[in-house]
């Protein structure tokens, strides 16, 4: 397997900038997600790599080779699309073969290299059918035989999950965690689902109007998130995000927004001193946020609006001042529609952003 690195990598389209001056590292065996909004430019990038767009500066290498000017062929990565891609005239068996043939493979070792996928894919008993004679689930592992198959340096997939329903979405996560611990292969994998690129990769990279924000493990981002757009975006429900002002009263600090305010010692050694007397943004994701007893002296009052009961949790969406505030709670805490909560921010589960950049406040 190899490595993929990029080094200034830039991509335009006319005058959008898809992909923004790109300095990453994969390491070999890795698997590494992509992650962002839609045109934030992880396919680009996932097509560059694959060399059906080429960038306009930078270089991009594969295993310690610059491979902007190879061809597609030529630079040992294979590719699973988001439809499949499969011939509809073609048994599994064939459409397996498809990319073995193109290189003159004999038949006894294309033969192997087949069942060998079909094995590990659990498809052996599919080899004969026809795709349209195939689950959605089915399909999508033909698609990743027919990769498995060449035994590529780099595997890329882009969105192979997002046709399937939700139940199949959980089984192929499942699926493809597992084939990467079986090969030990380098994995590029593009994806706008938070869940499936926490759940399945060892780093992921957060892009934005084709700027790399932050490329780190999946617990790193999620709890030390490097700007707020990264704290919104990462996790099932978006962070807390207030703003508030910083004050130092008696070594204390205060910390003062819109219908709420506290103090802490603690904050003072966590907060540098220029940032005293301005103006930041507090967030907090909604499982840190304390409930405490009804009408508790310190607590931060909040008017519960809505609720909604996912079965292991229950979120509650209340009002902080004129703000809304995210509270998960057990599914069975005794909240109701208008209640008054009694809330605490945990210090050490705090983090601050600066207010003009968005950036965390070390």
């Amino acid at each position: 397997m190899a490595e993929v690195r990029f080094e200034g990598v830039q991509r335009q389209f006319g005058q959008v900038t898809a992909v923004d001056t790109l300095d990453l590292m994969i390491q070999d065996r890795e698997f590494v997600s992509l992650l962002g909004p839609s045109g934030c430019g992880k396919s680009t990038i996932l097509n560059m790599v694959a060399g059906l767009i080429a960038p306009n500066q930078g270089s991009i290498y594969i295993d310690g080779v610059r491979v902007n000017d190879l061809p597609p062929k030529d630079r040992g990565v294979a590719m699973v699309f988001q439809d499949y891609a499969l011939y509809p005239h073609m048994t599994v068996f064939e459409n397996l073969a498809f990319p073995l043939k193109a290189v003159h493979m004999a038949r006894a070792e294309m033969e192997a290299k087949i069942q060998e996928a079909a094995e590990v894919l659990g498809i052996r008993e599919f080899l004969g059918r026809l795709p349209r004679e195939l689950s959605g689930g089915q399909r999508q592992r033909v698609a990743l035989g027919r990769a498995l198959v060449r035994h590529p340096k780099v595997f890329l997939m882009d969105e192979p999950l997002s046709n399937l329903d939700a139940r199949l979405r959980l089984n192929m996560r499942a699926e493809l965690k597992r084939l990467h611990q079986q090969l030990q292969a380098t994995m590029i994998y593009v994806t706008h689902d938070q869940a499936e690129a926490m759940t399945l990769s060892d780093r992921i990279a957060v892009l934005r109007a084709g700027k790399l924000q932050q490329f780190d493990s999946p617990l790193t981002l999620y709890d030390r998130p490097c700007n707020t757009f990264v704290g919104e975006f990462m996790g099932t429900m978006p962070i807390n995000l207030f703003p508030c002002r910083v004050a130092v009263q008696d070594g204390a600090v205060r910390v003062e927004g819109d219908g709420f305010a506290f103090e802490s010692e603690v904050l003072a050694r966590a907060i540098p001193a220029q940032y005293v007397g301005r103006s930041v943004v507090l967030g907090i994701r909604s499982e840190n946020v304390a409930l405490l007893e009804a009408g508790a002296p310190n607590g931060l009052r909040a008017r519960v609006e809505i609720l909604e009961q996912l079965g292991s949790d229950l979120y509650v969406y209340g009002r902080l001042g004129p703000r809304g505030v995210l509270v998960r709670a057990a599914p069975t805490a005794p909240i109701r529609q208008g209640d008054e909560l009694s809330l605490a921010f945990p210090e050490d589960r705090i983090r601050f952003f600066d207010a003009d950049s968005g950036a965390l406040i070390a």
